[in-house]
C-alpha cells in the first residue's frame, strides 16, 4: 500500500506491535515523539496519523490540520471530517486495512498543499525516525532556502555529503549545479587550480585554459568536503573570496564574481586545530554560520531497521536481486558499534546480496565481526518465521523471477478450495523426502539440492518429524 504514515503513541508496547504489522502490510511508516509530532507535520511529505496516548488533545490536532486523516489508537468520537476513525486492539489486519483504505480516499478527496517537489527526496535521503535525524532534516528545511554558509559536522559515513545534497535539492539554488571537491584527495599545488581554474600557460602542463569549481557551481552550490584537510596557504585564498565574492584564475587578472553557495563539511574536530594553529579562526567563523551536526549510526540504532529497508531497495535495483534479513539478523546487526556508520552498513548489504541472492540472511550468514549474537540453530518460532518472509518474498517478487512449478501438482484451485498451509507442508515434505532419497541420507548435499542451508534443513526435518532414512 503507496501510504506515509506518521505514528506517535506514548505507548512504546502498543507503537512496537503496530508498526510491525505496518511494516508486514507494506506500509511506510516513521515514529516520532509527541515533544517533535508538530515540527514532523509540517516538514514532512505525509499521508495520514495514527495518534495514541497524548498529552495535548487529539482534537485539537485535528482542527490545526484539517487536510491529514487521523486514525486514534484510543476509544473517542472527534466530530471533525479529518477523523477517519479508531484501530483498536488487538490489531486486526483486515479491520487495519479497511481504516488504511480510508485514509488514502480521504488523501485523494482532500489533497495537502504540495511542498517542495524536493521533499519526499529528502526523506528517502535522510531516512531515520530517532531525535538525532529528526533534528538534522529540521535544521535542512530552516538553512535550505536562505545562502547562508552551512558547515556539516560528523564521522565519516555519516552522510555529510547527502545533508548537503539535501540543502541544495530543497533551495531556491536547486536548478543550478551542486558541484562537490574533496580537499583531502588533491595535492596541495593542484587545489588552488581545482577551485579557481587557470588561464592557459599559467604553469607547465597548462595547455589550455580550464574553469574551476567556483566558475563550474555558479548559480548553484559549492560542497568543500574534508575542509580541516585544506593546507593552511589554501585557507588564506579561500577566506578572501568568502569576503569579497571575487576570486581569479591562476595566471589571470580578470576578476570574476562567485555566485555560489558554499557548504563544507569535516570530521575533524576543528576547534582543537584553531588552538593547534593548523586551521585559521577567521574562516572557521566563517563557514560555521550554520553548523549542522550528523550523529553516528551508534547513536541511532533504532533507525537501522528503516535504513535496511531502504538500502536493500537500492542495492537491490542494481544487482537485480534480493535478500531478506531475519529479525535476529537484524537484531545482530543493531547491536554493532559501526565505525564505518552508514557507509559501512551500505557496503556489508551489497556484499550479502552478492554472497546470498535471493535468500534469507540470518547471523550465521554475516561476517564474523556481525555477529553480536550467537549464531545458532533456528527454534521452531524462527523456521516459522523465515518460512513467512520466503512465501512473502515468492508473492511479492517482480514477474521475471520465475518460480518452478510444484512436482507432481497441478495449478488449478479446486472449486471447493483447499488448505493452503497443509498443502504447502505436504509439498515440503515431499521434496525434503526426495532430496534426502536422491543424496543417500546426506543433510548437507540435499540441503545443498534444495538451495538452503544445513540447518534449516534439519530444524524443517524436526518440525516435520522426518529422519535421513524417511
Amino acid at each position: 500500500m503507496d501510504l506515509s504514515i506518521l505514528l506517535v503513541d506514548g505507548c512504546a508496547e502498543r507503537r512496537a506491535r503496530l508498526g510491525g504489522l505496518l511494516s508486514f502490510m507494506g506500509v511506510a511508516w516513521q515514529q516520532v515523539d509527541e515533544e517533535d509530532l508538530d515540527v514532523a507535520l509540517e516538514s514532512a511529505p505525509l499521508q495520514g496519523v495514527i495518534a495514541g496516548s497524548l498529552q495535548q488533545e487529539l482534537g485539537s490536532l485535528l482542527a490545526r490540520h484539517p487536510r491529514l486523516p487521523f486514525l486514534s489508537l484510543c476509544e473517542g468520537e472527534w466530530q471533525s471530517s479529518n477523523f477517519i476513525g479508531t484501530v483498536a486492539e488487538p490489531f486486526d489486519y483486515d479491520n487495519l486495512m479497511r481504516s488504511l483504505h480510508f485514509v488514502q480516499a480521504f488523501c485523494s478527496l482532500h489533497p495537502r498543499e504540495k511542498q517542495h517537489d524536493k521533499g519526499q527526496t529528502l526523506l528517502k535521503l535522510l531516512v531515520g525516525k530517532g531525535r538525532g535525524i529528526q533534528e538534522v532534516r529540521r535544521l535542512i528545511s530552516q538553512v535550505a532556502d536562505t545562502d547562508a554558509n552551512v558547515l556539516i559536522l560528523g564521522e565519516s559515513g555519516t552522510g555529510k555529503e547527502v545533508v548537503a545534497r539535501a540543502i541544495h535539492e530543497l533551495s531556491s539554488r536547486c536548478k543550478g549545479p551542486f558541484v562537490p571537491i574533496n580537499c583531502g584527495a588533491i595535492p596541495a599545488e593542484l587545489l588552488e587550480s581545482e577551485l579557481f581554474g587557470h588561464e592557459k600557460g599559467a604553469f607547465t602542463g597548462a595547455i589550455a585554459a580550464r574553469r574551476g569549481r567556483f566558475e563550474l557551481a555558479q548559480g548553484g552550490t559549492l560542497f568543500l568536503d574534508e575542509i580541516g584537510d585544506m593546507p593552511l596557504p589554501m585557507q588564506v585564498k579561500l577566506l578572501r573570496v568568502l569576503q569579497e565574492r571575487l576570486f581569479e584564475r591562476v595566471g589571470g587578472g580578470k576578476p570574476i564574481e562567485a555566485d555560489v553557495r558554499i557548504i563544507a563539511a569535516t570530521h575533524r574536530d576543528l576547534e582543537t586545530m584553531i588552538r593547534q594553529q593548523t586551521f585559521r579562526e577567521d574562516l572557521y567563523y566563517r563557514l560555521n554560520v550554520f553548523p549542522i551536526e550528523t550523529p553516528p549510526l551508534r547513536e541511532r540504532a533504532d533507525d537501522i531497521p528503516l535504513l535496511l529497508q531502504e538500502l536493500l531497495a537500492r542495492h537491490s535495483e542494481q544487482h537485480k536481486a534480493w535478500i531478506r534479513l531475519t529479525q535476529r539478523a537484524t537484531e545482530s546487526l543493531m547491536q554493532y558499534q559501526w565505525g564505518g556508520n552508514v557507509r559501512e552498513l551500505a557496503n556489508l548489504l551489497e556484499r550479502l546480496l552478492i554472497l546470498y541472492p535471493n535468500r534469507i540472511v540470518d547471523v550465521a550468514d554475516l561476517p564474523v565481526r556481525y555477529r553480536m549474537l550467537p549464531a545458532e540453530g533456528w527454534s521452531d518460532e524462527q523456521a516459522e518465521w523465515a518460512e513467512r518472509e520466503a512465501l512473502s518474498a515468492i508473492f511479492q517478487e517482480p514477474p521475471q523471477l520465475e518460480m518452478p512449478a510444484p512436482t507432481g501438482m497441478g495449478m488449478q484451485l479446486p472449486q471447493e478450495g483447499l488448505n493452503l498451509k497443509d498443502m504447502l507442508a505436504e509439498l515440503e515434505v515431499e521434496l525434503i523426502r526426495q532430496a534426502l532419497e536422491v543424496q543417500e541420507g546426506v543433510v548437507a548435499r540435499a540441503a545443498d539440492m534444495l538451495g538452503m542451508r544445513r540447518t534449516t534443513l534439519v530444524e524443517k526435518m524436526k518440525k516435520y518429524g522426518m529422519s535421513k532414512e524417511c
